[in-house]
């Protein structure tokens, strides 16, 4: 049973999905298909329940899943001691914004404790930036949000946070229950700067044209809604500071906490950077 064959089951078994799994792992879906069904083979069972919609693990999968992660996790530790020998263990992430998330703080832990001789080098980017400097080449791994250009990049999803509309505490729409898009439709917003991304700068904006203020940074969103008014979104658990209020927005969808990296990248500590986040934000 090769390595590389087990990578092939736990992307399948982790997406749930055929197609998606070839794309995380940049091949085509009839190799990555084959080599599956040379491995239930191999051993005799099925691995999945197939249909339609995607797959499932049988009883059997579900036991190769948990037992395929150790040889794939010591894998990628050998790689890493080898790189650490040779002088290269070194990875940049670029954080979007706040780094304060407790599922960002449990990550920066549990990824020193497994690699405490790696030196990480952090990138916090503003707001115009959401792929914290990947597209440029500047970090090699970045933990951020979503939606963005992923042309070109491995975007896994590691949380989706719903948002909600941050006002004034004195606005007259603060003291409702929930909003709609629709209920500040007439409002000023706080917009990003022109050149941002158009598919981040339209989910903040809630996919309209809006007129306001720009900000660059999240403190500048809560400044330019307490000394202006505007109206903006915000995360719906972040706690707003005196002053401001947030309130649930019911017809957006959440906010995705993403980890993401170049398409190809074999580097090791960037494949053992995406398993450790996502433990660390399933706790």
């Amino acid at each position: 049973m090769e390595l590389r064959t087990l990578r092939y089951f736990v992307a399948v078994a982790e997406e749930f999905h055929f197609g998606r799994a070839a794309a995380r792992l940049h091949m085509s879906q009839p190799p990555l298909s084959r080599a599956i069904k040379q491995l239930e083979t191999e051993l005799g069972a099925a691995l999945f329940d197939r249909s339609s919609a995607g797959v499932a693990l049988t009883p059997v999968g579900t036991v190769l899943l948990d037992e395929a992660r150790a040889p794939l996790d010591q894998a990628d530790r050998l790689r890493v001691r080898v790189a650490a020998a040779a002088g290269a263990a070194t990875i940049t992430v670029g954080i979007l914004g706040d780094g304060t998330d407790p599922g960002a703080t449990r990550l920066a832990v549990a990824y020193h404790r497994r690699h405490p001789r790696v030196e990480v080098r952090v990138r916090e980017t503003d707001l115009t930036d959401p792929t914290c400097g990947l597209h440029a080449g500047l970090v090699d791994v970045a933990l951020t949000r979503g939606p963005f250009d992923e042309t070109g990049l491995t975007v896994h999803e590691l949380r989706a946070d719903p948002v909600g509309a941050l006002l004034r505490a004195d606005d007259p729409l603060a003291r409702a229950d929930s909003l709609k898009l629709a209920d500040m439709a007439d409002r000023r917003w706080f917009l990003f700067p022109e050149g941002t991304d158009p598919l981040w700068q339209s989910y903040w904006s809630g996919g309209e044209l809006r007129e306001g203020p720009v900000v660059r940074a999240v403190q500048e969103c809560r400044q330019a809604v307490l000394w202006n008014g505007t109206v903006g979104m915000t995360l719906l658990d972040h706690e707003p500071p005196a002053g401001l209020t947030v309130v649930p927005l019911i017809d957006m969808p959440p906010s995705r906490v993403v980890v993401a990296w170049n398409e190809g990248d074999t580097n090791p500590l960037i494949r053992s950077f995406a398993r450790i986040a996502a433990a660390a934000y399933r706790d």
